[in-house]
């Protein structure tokens, strides 16, 4: 009879895969169980795509943009006037990607593979629901809807048809975000990124030729720009729906499962409401803070803007990071394991903190160098820079907040960060920002000490709370 000691000396554990091979796996996708493998390896595989689907999603941004504005100042206000609307879609796509995420993550968990992939059908027939109105606001009255914006003449003769196209075709972008949402919360984070490459790759390729014309294709100016933005989305969508159908790693729905359960359809709206909340309370608050900036000059406003590009930038790794949480926290809580759960809260955490320290520093000592990039102006320059010198002092803390905020959304627990935002941003952060920039005539400089003090308590509150560990009780 062998002993233990023989059996491992005769079966030894096999070698832990390179840091190469782990990255492959990520990329490549993995049907390992996130609840079972070594946490740190479970991240990895996660964030990996999650932090690369985010990146390319904010270069198709600015490569867009490169493209319109070479037709001139108002085909970029085109755009920016379009996204004004463009903003509540995205807020509601969102809101709803949070709680199915987390109901997707949940049943996965639980091992109900069948019940996610109902669900996952629910949360379609939800996205399609919400594209009908912005759809036939957008084909029927663009041009009012710019007109009340205080478009130009040019937009108004030119440019609405770039709306009509985004808005009437609004679909796409939603069925891109919420069939994403699912691979995530299923664990096929590696799907997600595949299709934003394919759809914003596609984007990219098609913007220069249909805007300028190509050979046999005429130029559509600005009009081009948005057809190639449907055609690329769009193609990501048939490739999402070729995937969910054909099966990923984690998740498939079949032919049967095409059916409409009333009961979960409400479960996905209840539970994506503290999302939608969330975005619309963030998305109203920073239009209350570019209001003020407003009056105090446009240099404020320029620099006010890119110094939020450059932030939103260097925050994609962290967010997704800070996504992965949100999956790893829905599966565990569904298989029974809160304390792994909260261990993985904590192992992000870590990480964004020494990453956004990282960045810290380099908002510290670059902060006029940074802002340079986007323009010479040495006011705007000045301005920007102090914001992200202010920014450096506390930016660690944005990386926890992303990722106790990911925490309480992935549990199914939508609503609290919903009342946190509220009270931080509209109760607090717009009253001090006014205060210190206006009544104390601080300017520029009290909207950014406002903005500094309002984020830092939100991020520390929202870390506090979930200490508490009530998130761990929520149901879905």
């Amino acid at each position: 009879m062998q002993t233990d000691a023989s059996n491992a000396v005769a079966h030894p554990p096999a070698p832990a895969p390179s840091m190469w091979a782990e990255l492959r796996e990520a990329i490549r996708g993995t049907g390992a169980d996130y609840t079972k493998i070594p946490l740190r390896r479970a991240v990895f595989l996660l964030a990996v795509p999650m932090v690369l689907e985010l990146v390319l999603e904010s270069t198709f941004a600015v490569v867009d943009v490169y493209f319109v504005a070479k037709l001139g100042s108002s085909a970029v206000a085109t755009v920016g006037l379009t996204e004004s609307f463009l903003f509540l879609l995205y807020s509601i796509a969102i809101g709803l990607t949070m709680g199915v995420t987390a109901i997707i993550a949940r049943r996965i968990g639980e091992q109900k593979h069948e019940e996610a992939a109902v669900t996952a059908v629910q949360a379609i027939f939800v996205a399609l629901l919400m594209s009908v109105p912005f759809a036939i606001a957008g084909i029927v009255w663009a041009q009012d809807l710019l007109r009340l914006m205080g478009a130009d003449a040019w937009t108004l003769e030119h440019g609405y048809r770039y709306m009509q196209w985004m808005l009437g075709s609004n679909a796409v972008i939603m069925l891109l975000f919420v069939i994403n949402a699912i691979f995530r919360g299923a664990g096929d984070a590696a799907v997600a990124m595949r299709v934003l490459w394919v759809a914003n790759g596609l984007n990219i390729v098609l913007d220069p030729m249909l805007i300028f014309g190509f050979g046999p294709i005429p130029a559509l100016g600005i009009e081009g720009a948005a057809i190639a933005t449907v055609i690329g989305r769009g193609a990501g969508v048939l490739m999402q729906l070729w995937i969910l159908f054909h099966g990923g790693k984690h998740i498939r729905v079949l032919a049967t499962q095409l059916v409409w359960r009333g009961t979960i359809l409400l479960n996905i709206v209840r539970t994506s409401l503290g999302g939608i909340g969330q975005m619309i309370v963030a998305m109203t608050s920073w239009i209350f803070l570019m209001r003020i900036l407003a009056a105090i000059g446009s240099e404020a406003v320029a620099a006010a803007t890119i110094a939020i590009r450059i932030m939103m930038f260097t925050l994609m790794p962290a967010w997704g990071m800070s996504n992965a949480a949100a999956t790893l926290v829905g599966q565990n809580l569904g298989a029974k394991e809160p304390g792994r759960a909260e261990s993985a809260v904590w192992r992000i955490g870590w990480y964004n903190m020494a990453f956004t320290l990282g960045v810290s520093v380099a908002f510290f000592f670059l902060h006029d160098p940074l802002i340079g990039i986007f323009t010479d102006d040495p006011q705007v320059i000045a301005i920007g820079g102090e914001w992200l010198r202010i920014l450096s002092y506390s930016y660690f803390v944005y990386g926890w907040w992303m990722v106790s905020v990911q925490a309480f959304n992935g549990a199914g627990d939508t609503a609290t960060p919903t009342w946190i935002n509220l009270v931080f941003f509209w109760l607090i952060q717009i009253p001090l920002c006014y205060w210190l920039a206006v009544s104390l005539d601080w300017q520029h400089t009290g909207v950014f000490w406002g903005v500094f003090v309002s984020e830092t308590s939100v991020g520390l509150f929202t870390l506090w709370l979930f200490t508490r560990g009530k998130w761990k009780t929520a149901q879905v």
